[in-house]
Formats: structure tokens, C-alpha cells, sequence
């Protein structure tokens, strides 16, 4: 498995996957025997050659220093508002992509009951194999650790999860496990021929639980580019960070899916496990304490999140509320009685929102798929008076080519309902401030930016926060999960956010007369008119 040279490169997930899928997508349409045998062929060649270790050998050991001991528990941080998380929930917003990866790594350091964590993508690239240690770390002292991981983009080779799922505190398991883990090329096949609905339900859940008090969610999978630590092309993202009540459905959530029969334990999808007691880690663990992988500038200011935390509630962007609410889709989400739809929690809640909304609406979404449902939907808000502005991905911006080809497709159709759509530029002016300050000032150039928040407002005094994109896949398909925060003071600022980044040094206004398409290379411009062959109802 590859690794990036050095801290702090799938959604940027990398073209090559897009383009898998989209060869998915093609045979399901076609259902041509052709098709068929070149997709077998396909996946030979990325079935048969072996993958590399995950974590390279050094001949140096790293770690021969003791690294410095957390000296305060989380309950022990948590007890002085131990009232307040009774009733209430704490919330901040997590902008940065650094700040959100060390609040993650502080927790996990600080943790002493249970680790739950569940992703769509955890990489194994340099971010994902040192929140891999922290895990480890945490387990090695005596934390449980679980982790539930969708099927379908997992990097890591079976054995390499066996190993760590022999540690006695570590379990994991994969969600739907019908294309990836523990298949080989044949079922793999048979599953794309005949269960594709079932291929396309994914679990995009994002969840960081420790000791069930705190919790992490939002748009972030574990990997470089979504916390700015990529050379080449990062996410602008958001999490949200919560404290107390609302947690408890976050860990009910949570519970809900390890129980589920669509999460498999890796070692029945793998095999017998080969290791016997409490396998060896030196290896990872010298990975992690290899500064050219963990910049130090990185671990102070690790230790230094509770000053950091602290300075926050002073500067009131840490509140304690009384109304959060945490809704996550169920495992499964459709119950196959109607192809492609049905049973989205998610969806219900935000449409109620959108609803309700007496003004204004300012909505951050990576893909921008529309149904005519939708637009009509659209058009009767902005009929009642209300001001809806979108943000999404430019063509020069965006990762998933499939996705821009259903935006692009019924783009004027949307400028028809009355909604402002702004597009984010891959070289936005904002990118120096959400990434981080030790990453960019190492760099010889700034990596390309695109967009990956999932947010809403409404009113000026709801925020939404979560892994939901604006279309079908995320109604019909994948499960999803939102942070409804009801707070005019966070929104005011989550929305200011919001705002600066449809501004014209970080984002074009698209009109009748204007779409920026052609600021890219003509091989991407005829990539995408080349992909309206997939189904809009499967972007």
C-alpha cells in the first residue's frame, strides 16, 4: 500500500477509481457480453499484482525515545462541565483541516474506555497509517477500539487487517462486503451482474466516538487530502466537534451499524487468523515516530489543544446548546422494494428544514445532482421569497467526473428555478487558511483546492452538518449522516464561512451567459460529455 513521503496522495479518491466505477456504471447500462469480459479483464490486472507492505521497514528505530505521556485523562479535561454535557451539547466547528486532525489525535491519546470509529474511506496512505497508531497505541493500553469500514474503496490487504484485529482491544468490520474484502475475481463479477443495487449501497457515515462523551462528524474521511496534508490536491471540508447529549445517538447510531448484518467481521471475510496473541506493532509505531512522517511543529501542537480548546470558549465558538440533533440513515437504507430509492432519514429531515425556512437558505455541496423533483422543489422555495445560494464544485475543481456530468447536464435547468450556484475554483484565495500553517509553508506550490463540505443554513440561525451530498446516491443509495445545530451565534459564523468562499477570489458565479468549464484542458471537457452515458439516478 502507498504512503506519502511526509506529513501532514478516495471522493479526490484518484481517477483511476472514478474510472472503475464508471466502467461499472457502462457494462450495467450496456449489458453486453463484451463489456462483461473486458470489466473480467480489468479486474485481473488490478486483482492479480501483489500490493506492497503498508508500512515501509527502516533501518533506524524512531521510536527509541519514549514519546511523552498524555498527563490528563479526557474525563479528567471533561469533568468541569460534566453538568453542562448532562442537558446540553458542547459544538465547535472544526474549519481547519490541521485542527481537525489533532482534536482526533488529542482524543485518542486522552482516551481510557472505547474508541468507535466508523468511515467511508480510511486511507493508508501517511495520515491514515498514523491515525492507525494512535488506534493501536490506544488499544496497546488497554482502550477498545472498533472499527467499521465500507467495502468497497478499502486499501488495506486482508492480512494486514487480520494482523491488527488480532490485538485482543482492536475489532473490525466491513460494511457490505460484496465487492472488496475477502472476494476474489469471480464473485466480484457475479456481484456486479447480479446484485448491482446492493453493490451501490455504501455506508458514508463519518464517526469519531471516544469513551462515549465526545464525538467527531462531518464530511472528513481519514486520509491526507481531506485534513490538507496532500501535496497535489486537498479537500475544503468541515466537522463538527460535540460534547454531552447529542453524542448519546451518535454512540446509539454507531451501535445500530456494528450490530447490523451488513458488517462482517474481518476475519470471516478473510480467513483463519494467523496470529497468535497480541501481535508485534514496532513496525507502525516507528512509522509514526519518524518525524520526516509526523512533523514535530505537528505533535505540539497537539499537546497544546487544550490551551488551543480553552481560547476557543473565550472567543465564544465553543457553546454549550440546548438544541443538537444527530440523524443517521439505518444499515441498508432501502429495503429493494423500489430500485434505486427509498428509506432516507437524512433526506426527510433536510427537505423538512428547507421547508420550513422563512428566508434564506446558503447550501456547500461537493456534487450538485438535481432531479426534476428537486427542481421543482427548488423553484417553489425561492417562489415563497427565500434566497437560496449554492456552492459547488467547477469542472477544474472537481474529483468525480461523473458527478459534474450530472450537474452539468441539468445546470441551466437549475439557474431556471432562481438559485444562485457559484462554483469553487480550484486556486481559491481560502485555501491558504484552511490548510495547514506547517504543510503550506513547506510546499514549493499550493496544491489545487476542491470542495468536500457538506453544509446548509438556514435563516441565520440553523446549521447542518454532515456527509450528504445534493443528489441521488446520497437520497437513494448511500447512507448518510447529519449535525442539525440550532444556534444563531455558530451559524452566524459558520455561514460567514460559507459566504467568503462564493466570493470572486474563490469562487465563479455561473449565469446564463457564464460557466467556467472551459478554464480546463479539453481532455477533461470531453471526459465529462463522455460520461452522460452513466444514469443520473446512480451519481
Amino acid at each position: 500500500m502507498s504512503n506519502s513521503d511526509n506529513m501532514c496522495s478516495m471522493e479526490y479518491v484518484t481517477d483511476l477509481h472514478y474510472q472503475h466505477i464508471s466502467l461499472l456504471y457502462l457494462f450495467m447500462s450496456k449489458k453486453t457480453c463484451i463489456n462483461i469480459i473486458l470489466y473480467s479483464v480489468f479486474l485481473c490486472i488490478a486483482g492479480c499484482s501483489s500490493a506492497p507492505d503498508s508500512v515501509p521497514l527502516y533501518d533506524h528505530d524512531y521510536c527509541g525515545v519514549s514519546l511523552k505521556r498524555p498527563t490528563q485523562t479526557l474525563s479528567q479535561f471533561t469533568q468541569p462541565f460534566a453538568s453542562e454535557m448532562q442537558d446540553k451539547t458542547g459544538v465547535y466547528v472544526l474549519e481547519q483541516g490541521a485542527e481537525a486532525m489533532m482534536s482526533r489525535a488529542w482524543l485518542a491519546e486522552r482516551a481510557e474506555k472505547s474508541i468507535d470509529v466508523q468511515y467511508f474511506i480510511f486511507s493508508i496512505d501517511n495520515v491514515g497509517l498514523i491515525a492507525t497508531d494512535y488506534l493501536v497505541r490506544a488499544a496497546e493500553r488497554g482502550v477498545k477500539v472498533r472499527v467499521l469500514v465500507d467495502d468497497i474503496m478499502l486499501e488495506a490487504r486482508g492480512d494486514e487487517l487480520l494482523m491488527l484485529a488480532a490485538h485482543p482491544n482492536i475489532e473490525i468490520k466491513i460494511y457490505n462486503p460484496n465487492a472488496n474484502i475477502g472476494k476474489n475475481i469471480l464473485q466480484k463479477l457475479t456481484t456486479l451482474v447480479t446484485d448491482f443495487h446492493g453493490l451501490n449501497q455504501r455506508m458514508h457515515n463519518k464517526v469519531f466516538l471516544v469513551d462515549q462523551q465526545i464525538a467527531i462528524t462531518g464530511g472528513r474521511n481519514i486520509a491526507d487530502e481531506y485534513f490538507g496534508f496532500d501535496h497535489d490536491y486537498n479537500f475544503r471540508d468541515r466537522d463538527v466537534f460535540l460534547a454531552g447529549k447529542a453524542v448519546h445517538s451518535v454512540e446509539t447510531s454507531f451501535e445500530q451499524y456494528w450490530q447490523s448484518k451488513l458488517s462482517v467481521s474481518v476475519e470471516k471475510l478473510v480467513g483463519h487468523q494467523p496470529y497468535e496473541g497480541s501481535p508485534e506493532f514496532s513496525r507502525l509505531h516507528s512509522y509514526a515516530c519518524n518525524p520526516d512522517n509526523f512533523n514535530l511543529e505537528v505533535r505540539q501542537e497537539i499537546e497544546e489543544v487544550p490551551e488551543t480548546f480553552h481560547r476557543l470558549m473565550k472567543q465564544g465558538k465553543f457553546l454549550f446548546l440546548d438544541h443538537v440533533e444527530y440523524v443517521a440513515d439505518i444499515p441498508g437504507k432501502n429495503d429493494h422494494k423500489h430500485f434505486l430509492s427509498g428509506g432516507s432519514l437524512t433526506k426527510d429531515k433536510l427537505v423538512e428544514l428547507a421547508e420550513n425556512a422563512k428566508h434564506n437558505i446558503v447550501i456547500q455541496t461537493p456534487y450538485l445532482v438535481t432531479t426534476k423533483k428537486d427542481r421543482a422543489f427548488l423553484r417553489k422555495l425561492v417562489n415563497r421569497g427565500i434566497t437560496i445560494k449554492i456552492l459547488t464544485n467547477s469542472l477544474a475543481s472537481n474529483d468525480n467526473l461523473e458527478a459534474f456530468s450530472g450537474y452539468q447536464r441539468n445546470r441551466a435547468a437549475l439557474l431556471d428555478t432562481g438559485v444562485q450556484i457559484y462554483e469553487f475554483r480550484p486556486d481559491a484565495k481560502i485555501r491558504q487558511r484552511v490548510m495547514s500553517e506547517s504543510m503550506y509553508k513547506r510546499l514549493p506550490t499550493m496544491p489545487i483546492f476542491g470542495l468536500h463540505a457538506k453544509t446548509m443554513t438556514i435563516d441565520d440561525r440553523i446549521t447542518v452538518i454532515g456527509t450528504y451530498n445534493f443528489d441521488p446516491r446520497s437520497a437513494n443509495l448511500n447512507t448518510e449522516s447529519i449535525t442539525i445545530i440550532d444556534s444563531p451565534k455558530m451559524t452566524q459564523d459558520v455561514q460567514a464561512s460559507m459566504l467568503k468562499e462564493m466570493e470572486t477570489q474563490n469562487a465563479w458565479q455561473v449565469t446564463r451567459d457564464f460557466n467556467p468549464d472551459s478554464k480546463v484542458r479539453l481532455s477533461k471537457r470531453i471526459g465529462v460529455k463522455l460520461r452522460r452515458v452513466v444514469p443520473k439516478n446512480i451519481l
